[in-house]
């Protein structure tokens, strides 16, 4: 806790240079308020007090509903006062009409500098936030279909998505999906290798993805592995766990049984590439953007900086989206392709292992973890999305209507951005569904938006940088070592130089080999715009070399062998080789370490 205080005030000694201002105050309320409420008014406290901040520039000025446990004199709260003056007027608080940008950005980072450092959350809090997991579950038990318009959503969604959909059906009909076993863990708790000796089969998957033609490299090998079909009854639920976001409250995701991410990452692959060539053409942003995003953030950030610019367009984030989803709204959309809407089905999971609850039955489509998740989810908040435009318009959609909203209009997870004229009724219809919007992190009034991690106000860019791992102690905490080097040149780069050096000091107590380096250098080190310089010379490379740390990971001990190595080899991806031991060790590391080496500075 202390180098956390040391840290926050360099940078809030730096920032209030820079903005011709001073925290010491400050710096005294951060510490008296660290000793009463410990670390969590570093972690909760503050990033809700730059949650307010936000509002406050989206409104257009402060309220007194905001900054709740912060003293106040006359119109603004008195901690970071010296910013917040140069942003709102003291007396009134609002707005100021050339608000300092230097300043929003010295609120926003030193209010999120710890809003995501990788700590656990109290277990009340993971309490609280699988009982909300198990309530948001009765919700969409209770909510009847007839409540949203049918008619009007299967008319939008086959605007939309009906070629790509009759492909995806057409696909897998004709049996031609290949599945594939995804990074991530199983139900089950096989290592990475071990997915491919898996037997175990359902019933309702057989009818669509054939055992004999999905787990067996062909047909002669069903003699070498017997296969295990489960019934309804049988198979095994989904295991819900949580995992660290912020110490407010954890993200919660649901691991999937192995024959289940199995078929769904094969439907995955037919379908996004689909999705994401669609509505492609000239606009006047970027020609390559479509409405739907999965592997792209950068449109989505760059449609946030002209909203904040131009005020026409609006950033929604979509609160616990993925649980919201339910399986009656994927059936809706998937109801005139059969084949396809049976795939899903099939290889949807029905039940899930919930802590504290035991096992449930599922009414959402499905938890984070399923790789149809964010495919599916995308597709029905577009389709909520243009039902809204449309009722706003008084006027039924064309698919020559909704092109033109390419490059208005795009979803990437539950980061939706719409015209700003449209919101209110979008709003209204994605609630209808029972969808619920975060209006802490929706912005369409003022010139603040936030979309994807990037935050900009009036077209500049705002996002602070987050610290995210503890400090590390000693040369053999390789991950915090590793993270803080990440958080000095992202510090760096930005221009906070003295906090940058001290920061340096920091490391260089830790590890004894930290060149000046530049991006592109393999080894661990301290960016620079400066000419960086060699400590030796390589009569082999003919170039300049450093000694710094790099990072190594080793796979964990997996063997493969057998009719499992074969459909390994057979269901591989793409033209790169496998590494030469992939059958003898295989999955992610379960630790790196920081060996020292004579690496290039550039």
């Amino acid at each position: 806790m202390k180098s956390l205080m040391s840290l926050w005030t360099s940078l809030a000694s730096e920032l209030a240079s820079l903005c011709c201002t001073s925290t010491n105050r400050d710096c005294k309320t951060v510490s008296a308020r660290m000793e009463h409420e410990g670390l969590s008014f570093l972690t909760i406290t503050l990033p809700a007090f730059g949650k307010d901040f936000q509002k406050s520039l989206d409104q257009g000025r402060v309220t007194h509903d905001l900054f709740q446990g912060f003293s106040w004199r006359t119109g603004l709260p008195e901690f970071l006062r010296g910013f917040l003056e140069s942003v709102f007027h003291p007396i009134s608080g609002t707005i100021r009409h050339d608000p300092s940008i230097d300043a929003i950005y010295a609120v926003q980072q030193l209010t999120s500098l710890f809003s995501k450092i990788d700590l656990p959350c109290t277990e009340a809090r993971r309490d609280k936030a699988i009982d909300s997991y198990v309530i948001i579950e009765r919700e969409l038990k209770s909510r009847a279909a007839d409540q949203w318009n049918f008619k009007q959503f299967t008319r939008i969604r086959t605007l939309l998505f009906g070629d790509i959909l009759s492909e995806v059906d057409q696909l897998i009909y004709d049996g031609e999906t290949t599945p594939r076993h995804g990074p991530g863990n199983t139900a089950e708790r096989l290592s990475s290798n071990q997915k491919y000796n898996h037997n175990l089969w359902t019933d309702r998957l057989e009818e669509y993805f054939p055992a004999r033609e999905n787990i067996l490299p062909n047909y002669s090998f069903i003699s070498d592995r017997r296969i295990v079909h489960l019934t309804p009854e049988q198979e095994l639920p989904v295991r819900v766990i949580t995992v660290p976001k912020t110490m407010k409250t954890p993200r919660i995701i649901a691991i999937e049984p192995v024959m289940m991410q199995f078929v769904q990452q094969g439907i995955l692959e037919a379908l996004v590439p689909r999705l994401e060539r669609k509505y492609i053409r000239k606009n006047v942003i970027n020609p390559c953007w479509s409405m739907i995003g999965f592997s792209d953030q950068v449109p989505n950030q760059e449609m946030a900086r002209q909203g904040s610019l131009d005020g026409s367009l609006a950033t929604l984030d979509m609160s616990e989206a993925s649980d919201r989803v339910s399986n009656q709204h994927v059936r809706a959309l998937l109801c005139d392709h059969p084949h396809l809407a049976a795939g899903v089905e099939a290889c949807r999971s029905r039940k899930a292992d919930v802590p504290r609850h035991g096992v449930i039955r599922l009414s959402k489509f499905a938890s984070m973890g399923s790789a149809l998740c964010f495919p599916m989810e995308a597709m029905v908040f577009l389709t909520v999305i243009f039902m809204g435009i449309e009722s706003h318009n008084g006027t039924p959609l064309s698919r020559k209507g909704i092109k033109s909203f390419h490059g208005k209009v795009r979803v990437y997870g539950d980061d939706i951005i719409i015209p700003v004229e449209y919101v209110h009724t979008v709003i209204e219809y994605l609630e209808a569904f029972g969808l619920k919007v975060n209006s802490t992190k929706s912005f369409w009034t003022g010139r603040f938006r936030e979309s994807c991690g990037k935050e900009y106000y009036a077209g500049e860019d705002v996002s602070p940088i987050k610290f995210r791992r503890v400090f590390p102690s000693k040369r053999l905490d390789a991950q915090e070592i590793i993270s803080l080097v990440a958080f000095r040149n992202l510090l760096y780069m930005r221009g906070l130089w003295s906090t940058s050096s001290w920061l340096d000091r920091k490391i260089e107590g830790i590890i004894p080999f930290y060149p000046k380096i530049e991006p592109g250098s393999p080894g661990l080190g301290a960016h620079t715009f400066l000419p960086v310089q060699g400590e030796k010379y390589s009569r082999t490379l003919h170039c300049p070399l450093v000694k710094a740390y790099v990072v190594q990971g080793t796979a964990p001990d997996d063997s493969l062998d057998d009719v499992g190595a074969l459909l390994k080899y057979l269901l591989k991806r793409g033209n790169l080789p496998f590494d030469l031991r992939h059958l003898e060790r295989s999955g992610r590391p379960r630790r790196v370490t920081l060996k020292p080496r004579w690496v290039v500075p550039f």
